[in-house]
């Protein structure tokens, strides 16, 4: 009666895990609109408030949320508050599975913002062992146009922590990965808030731009 009981389960139990990992990895068949903005978020409090601000101004933004951005949104207690047309796709799996829907031309642009340098060495040495890296590769591999808004950007900064601004001395290695980026195909570097906003305005000029 026990194996008769187990084999009569065992698929209904296999459906109901299914359609939870679907759930998590976003794979929920809905209609949205694409092509779409992709925005990566990783583990820094850099600028972290004003990049989820200026994600809050997009039309029709996929969000990914590396497992270390979702630690500084409870440390730093940031507002996570976001639209109906803002999808979340967290990092809950190996193989960062939502990284398919870049080869069926689902995301006109990237933005990785705030990108900690630990994120940086990894995108610059090929890399992509989460899902902040991994949206990065693909895109790439992709030929998505992509956004970059390193946190180590000069000698010396200014950045939030928990409990408030502290400065940094970002090492010569990081510096130098950042300028390594910079040669990456379709791959524009921006090192400060307000270059960050322009090229996502800009950006969005291209975009409405009739192609021809």
């Amino acid at each position: 009666m026990r194996a008769s009981l187990r084999n009569v389960l065992e698929p209904w139990r296999r459906r109901r895990e299914q359609s939870s990992l679907d759930r998590e990895e976003g794979f929920v068949m809905k209609k949205v609109h694409t092509p779409r903005w992709g925005w990566a978020l990783t583990g820094s409090g850099h600028f972290f408030t004003e990049s989820l601000d200026m994600i809050r101004t997009l039309d029709h933004v996929d969000l990914f949320v590396s497992k270390a951005a979702a630690e500084v949104v409870r440390m730093y207690k940031h507002d996570f508050s976001l639209s109906d047309n803002i999808r979340v796709f967290k990092d809950v799996t190996a193989s960062a599975a939502p990284v398919g829907n870049f080869y069926y031309g689902v995301y006109h642009t990237l933005v990785l913002a705030p990108a900690t340098s630990n994120t940086i060495a990894k995108c610059v040495f090929g890399i992509s062992d989460n899902l902040a890296t991994n949206v990065f590769a693909q895109a790439g591999k992709c030929r998505v146009q992509t956004i970059v808004f390193p946190c180590d950007t000069a000698p010396e900064l200014e950045t939030r922590a928990p409990k408030g601004m502290v400065k940094v001395y970002p090492r010569r290695i990081d510096l130098e990965n950042t300028e390594r980026l910079k040669s990456f195909e379709a791959t524009t570097v921006v090192e400060s808030l307000k270059s960050l906003e322009e090229a996502v305005e800009a950006r969005k000029k291209e975009l409405l731009e009739p192609k021809g």
